[in-house]
């Protein structure tokens, strides 16, 4: 069997707010299908979609998207802006930098450098 992966989707709340954070953030437009499900086209990469559900987030992300975005400082204070929150400062290993972020909603991600 060959598969590809059509789409990462988000559980969360509120789809039509958590989607216009991402499409700000990486600068595409976003699409509400319905009210229960929004979804953004990032050139290069898969589709990213927003679908509500009705439980809360419990607990840390199993998965998270790593996005370069240049200049951690820049960019970490522009993600703040938009409804982001940082989860403690910039972390350097041998393959370079990068700070952990949560979305308005609490889905940790990370912005990269090296």
């Amino acid at each position: 069997m060959r598969a590809r992966i059509e789409e990462i989707v988000f559980d969360c709340s509120d789809p039509a707010q958590l989607v216009r954070f991402w499409a700000a953030l990486l600068d595409v437009e976003p699409v509400d299908r319905t009210p229960d499900w929004s979804y953004i086209d990032v050139p290069g990469f898969t589709r990213i979609a927003f679908q509500a559900v009705p439980e809360k987030k419990a607990a840390k992300n199993r998965l998270h998207l790593d996005v370069n975005a240049g200049e951690l400082g820049p960019a970490t204070a522009e993600a703040e802006a938009l409804g982001a929150r940082r989860l403690g400062g910039v972390v350097t290993d041998e393959y370079g930098d990068f700070q952990v972020l949560q979305d308005p909603e609490g889905n940790e991600f990370c912005f990269v450098s090296g």
